[in-house]
């Protein structure tokens, strides 16, 4: 009962996905889509999963696509590569000042606590005083039903708990090892696996 299932690793299971929780790639996968990535996870129910990649800076500014969100944007200014699907599309991610609830902040819909996906049809200027940050990623990570779970069980993923400022990392800083080592031990150790020379 309880008992038993308290000392399940919970990086580990299928069950503790859900919005607003991190996807971390393990060092054993290989897949060039997610190598090392850590993907934040927007919607999550029985019919499939969505996120986004958060560590993987394109070259392209946002202003040259999206012109009225390009200055509101977090530095650098850059479109994010949110996964393989649908790369044409976009989407934004906002991490909202202390006290802004997402309910009541029009142009946004709440994902978990402070972080909210934007209505890039609405406006920048009412929205930009309302939020610390803002990230635009082209494209989004998707799987079916059941195909996270799976993933999940070869030892593909580690689920952990994301922090508002995680949408939000520079791409200069190690997000993968980062979550990796606040987890703790042993999940921490894996933190210290070398990067792939192509990936710098």
């Amino acid at each position: 009962m309880a008992e038993g299932t308290r000392d399940e690793p919970t990086e580990r299971s299928a069950d503790a996905v859900e919005a607003g929780t991190l996807l971390v790639a393990a060092p054993t996968l290989t897949d060039p889509n997610f190598v090392r990535s850590v993907v934040f996870v927007i919607d999550h129910r029985p019919e499939g999963t969505l996120g986004v990649v958060l560590n993987r800076p394109s070259e392209v500014a946002v202003s040259d696509v999206l012109p009225h969100w390009g200055p509101f944007t977090t530095r650098p200014s850059a479109v994010f590569v949110g996964g393989p699907v649908e790369q044409k599309t976009a989407l934004c991610l906002a991490a909202l000042r202390t006290g802004e609830d997402p309910a009541r902040t029009e142009g946004v819909v709440g994902v978990r606590g402070p972080v909210a996906l934007v209505d890039l049809d609405g406006d920048p200027d009412s929205l930009a005083p309302r939020v610390r940050g803002l990230r635009v990623f082209a494209g989004y990570s998707g799987w079916d039903r059941g195909q996270l779970a799976a993933e999940i069980g070869r030892g593909d993923w580690y689920v952990v708990p994301a922090l508002p400022d995680d949408v939000l990392a520079p791409p200069r800083h190690d997000l993968w090892g980062g979550v990796l080592r606040r987890q703790g031990v042993p999940l921490a150790l894996l933190a210290t696996h070398v990067a792939e020379p192509t990936r710098n």
